[in-house]
């Protein structure tokens, strides 16, 4: 795999969760979520994209569980266009399908009950998405899906 980190996230309406890989992309560890806040948001992205430099950037896309797009996908796209106007790295959008679900059960086993799990949930479901990316990334050279402005 390319060495450099991997930035995902996990967007909401409220909370964007926030992941990010060590240098050599093996490891997807949850950083503090941002607040969804129009006055904020770009700044708060632009700085980690400074403090981070990554190689791409994993966005969960809401999908039914048939695979069609969701009513959340819109919203989804309309963040991807934010992000590309703050940098030229390569944006894919991850199936999230089951990411909230996985990263509930892992917050959970580490002993977070889901009142102590609210502020954390976003940024474990961001470290799950930028999971799966990676995993496309080591079986087929990058993640699927890339987002074309």
């Amino acid at each position: 795999m390319k060495p450099g980190r991997r930035i995902g996230f996990d967007f909401g309406d409220v909370r964007i969760g926030v992941a990010i890989t060590d240098q050599s992309g093996m490891l997807a560890t949850p950083i503090d979520f941002l607040n969804n806040s129009p006055e904020t948001r770009e700044s708060e992205i632009a700085a980690l994209f400074v403090q981070y430099s990554p190689i791409y950037i994993a966005i969960g896309y809401p999908l039914h569980l048939s695979g069609s797009e969701s009513k959340k996908s819109e919203s989804v796209r309309n963040f991807a266009l934010v992000i590309a106007n703050l940098t030229k790295s390569p944006i894919y959008l991850i199936d999230e399908r089951m990411t909230t679900v996985s990263a509930s059960k892992v917050l959970r086993e580490a002993g977070h009950n889901s009142k102590s799990a609210r502020n954390e949930i976003d940024s474990a479901a961001a470290a799950a998405i930028l999971d799966s990316a990676l995993n496309q990334e080591r079986l087929q050279g990058e993640p699927m899906n890339r987002f074309k402005v």
